[in-house]
């Protein structure tokens, strides 16, 4: 796919091809909910040159907010960052109490029942939404924010500061079905109906966002054989990931019929670490926070001029993935999972 076009466009609507690739270290911070694609995630940053990563926040999600620390922690070890910061934050949505867990998906520790030993390391002391705060604040303008769970963190973030949609580069969001059917019901995609006020209140504050919904994360699968290959390769984590996966897989046979495992959250980051891989529509998106569609992300596709205001009118457009270059990121998720 042919690599035009800027993120940044002010344009309402039409759709953009992609934009460059990261060309100098850019700093992300990564909130996560540990799981199994989430860990995938995670290790293949670390095996990225072209980012630094400053920290990571946890959430609730595939498992709950404490087991995402204990499990975000762990990884750090596994691939020797032992040092760098975990904040931990939520435990529950904005007004929903008690959080949905996906441990039918990921199994009850989140990382597919293999009885890893617990983390050695620790938390910090500072929680999520002061450490997402204090870092964008610290580096004005330069830290991304991979957001791969329900969006908690980020909308506390921009309650405690109001600057803070302004400061951050930018926020790539995996979350919502866009013109698809969901993946908890029909209407809602998880991390969206796991705090829908949250999603809204994060697509609605200004920021520069990009969101790659289960319409393009479900396009990307790792087959059975590709499985098989990573298992047979001299991945530095491949060994590890492919036991992870073997419960994740379990399950996509189960729910899906699919003989292998969709790759959400390695899509996620391939469109923030190669946007050129996406084509993008640009548009207000809102979230139904009641009634039967909780959760639904519905964009305005700018396809009309409204005669009169909406509950979209008066808020930023955000960028949607609205295409992938299914092969070359499937080759792009592979080779960072085979890097020695």
């Amino acid at each position: 796919m042919e690599s035009f076009g800027d993120l940044n466009s002010n344009s309402h609507g039409h759709l953009e091809i992609g934009g460059q690739p990261l060309s100098k270290k850019e700093k992300v911070i990564i909130d996560t909910d540990p799981g199994i694609d989430d860990s995938m995630t995670i290790l293949m940053a670390f095996q990225t040159p072209e980012i630094e990563i400053l920290g990571l926040t946890t959430i609730f999600g595939n498992v709950s907010t404490e087991d995402a620390t204990r499990n975000a922690l762990l990884l750090c070890e596994i691939a020797g960052r032992s040092g760098l910061p975990v904040a931990q934050g939520s435990d529950e949505p904005l007004k929903r109490g008690k959080p949905r867990i996906a441990d039918f998906i990921h199994g009850s520790d989140g990382l597919g029942n293999i009885s890893l030993p617990p983390p050695k390391g620790k938390r910090i002391e500072k929680g999520a939404a002061e450490f997402l705060v204090d870092k964008v604040s610290e580096f004005p303008n330069e830290v991304s924010i991979l957001a791969l769970g329900p969006l908690t963190n980020l909308a506390l973030a921009i309650k405690r500061d109001s600057s803070f949609a302004s400061k951050v580069k930018r926020i790539v969001v995996l979350g919502g079905a866009f013109f698809a059917s969901g993946n908890v019901n029909p209407a809602a995609e998880a991390n969206i109906y796991g705090d829908p006020e949250a999603a809204d209140i994060v697509f609605t504050c200004g920021a520069d966002i990009l969101v790659v919904g289960i319409n393009i994360t479900t396009q990307v699968c790792l087959k059975d054989s590709d499985l098989l290959e990573l298992r047979n390769s001299k991945g530095r984590y491949a060994q590890l990931l492919c036991d992870m996966c073997q419960f994740y897989r379990d399950w996509h046979v189960k729910s899906d019929g699919v003989y292998g495992i969709f790759l959400h959250d390695p899509v996620c980051f391939a469109a923030l670490v190669r946007p050129d891989l996406f084509s993008f529509k640009k548009g207000v998106v809102r979230v139904e926070t009641q009634g039967i569609c909780v959760g639904h992300t519905l964009m305005d596709q700018g396809l009309k001029n409204w005669n009169s205001s909406n509950p979209w009118s008066g808020y930023s457009p955000i960028s949607v993935a609205w295409s992938v270059d299914v092969p070359r990121v499937i080759l792009f998720v592979k080779e960072l999972l085979m890097k020695p």
